[in-house]
């Protein structure tokens, strides 16, 4: 072969035999294509059908920062709630009370029947009697005014019109009575949660602007229902109980209404239900705020009586304090305190 010849170049065809389907895997992914489609558009329908309150409550549940993931800000356990080394840090010890209780300058709080009558001394008996008579009238008629304007600017305001089922306002032995309680589908609180919703913060607000122009004050009580409820760290219904009166006196706090008028703040878990015959009832979930009856000693020391005003006792004579002996040297080493916060 001489050096100017070309090779031939040679071409191999192969021919591939059958064809056919190529299997059947493309079905299984279309198949998972139409299952997420269809997931999505369920989503987008349940999003448009639920409530605003419904979907707070969902993404509380999911939020990292929600207080039921971390209750304590040195390491409580859980999801991303660590844990810390020492006990005492990690704040599941009980070794630590949670309050001291304190005296609060009140009959029955850590003053005795004699401290408490020392400011009413120097008053003839018949007068106190009067006096006490007077004072009870004008307390009645305060907690009369009080209700029918919670009533009032519940019926008038369309965004609370729909919460009068969660109000409930009484008179007891201890005083004006204001529940606000929990209905089937309507929680106020997050579930296992001191995070109070935005409905029942705006019904709060407008029961503490009221209650701000009384002199009464108040007692605030959280309550649970019999449904169990325990975290590893010990966290149960007395904490949540406990917690969600809490939150509920800062935001009356907020509203107008002063620190020294909270005579203290309670959990008080399942131990008083709502429903007795029903402990596990949502109505048994509710926050209670009791405007405390005044004692006279109490009443004297505001100036509920002064000298220009005119009265009736409970005969129907008309008296007046200034007719009464005047009230002793005021004592300037009585201070009201805080309050206090504790279990009963």
């Amino acid at each position: 072969m001489s050096g100017d010849e070309i090779q031939p170049i040679i071409v191999k065809k192969v021919i591939k035999k059958g064809g056919g389907h190529h299997g059947g895997a493309w079905k299984v992914a279309y198949a998972d294509f139409v299952t997420a489609m269809m997931a999505f558009f369920l989503l987008l329908w349940l999003l448009n059908v639920s409530t605003d309150e419904a979907k707070n409550l969902i993404s509380s549940y999911f939020a990292p920062s929600h207080p039921t993931v971390s209750r304590r800000d040195s390491g409580a356990g859980g999801v991303l709630g660590g844990m810390s080394m020492s006990e005492e840090g990690s704040m599941a010890t009980n070794k630590q009370p949670l309050a001291e209780k304190m005296a609060t300058g009140k009959k029955g709080q850590g003053e005795s029947e004699e401290s408490a009558t020392e400011k009413i001394k120097g008053y003839e008996p018949a007068d106190i009697e009067k006096l006490k008579e007077e004072l009870k009238a004008r307390e009645a008629k305060r907690f009369d005014v009080a209700k029918k304007q919670l009533e009032q600017a519940i019926a008038e305001d369309e965004g609370l019109k729909a919460l009068a089922k969660h109000l409930m306002i009484d008179i007891t032995p201890e005083g004006l009575r204001i529940q606000i309680i929990d209905q089937e589908g309507n929680p106020m609180f997050a579930k296992g949660s001191a995070e109070i919703m935005p409905q029942a913060k705006s019904l709060l607000t407008n029961i503490s602007l009221i209650i701000a122009a009384l002199p009464n004050d108040l007692s605030i009580r959280g309550h649970t229902d019999a449904s169990p409820f325990a975290t590893e760290t010990g966290y149960s219904n007395w904490e949540l109980s406990a917690d969600r009166a809490n939150a509920s006196r800062r935001i009356i706090m907020d509203s107008g209404v002063e620190e020294e008028r909270i005579e203290n703040v309670m959990g008080k878990a399942a131990n008083t239900p709502f429903i007795e015959e029903d402990p596990l009832d949502p109505r048994n979930r509710r926050i209670t705020i009791i405007l405390l009856h005044e004692t006279l000693a109490e009443a004297l020391e505001r100036g509920e009586f002064t000298a220009q005003e005119g009265a009736k006792d409970a005969q129907g004579d008309d008296f007046s304090p200034a007719d009464v002996k005047p009230l002793p040297p005021k004592d300037e080493g009585f201070k009201k305190t805080p309050g206090e916060f504790y279990f009963p």
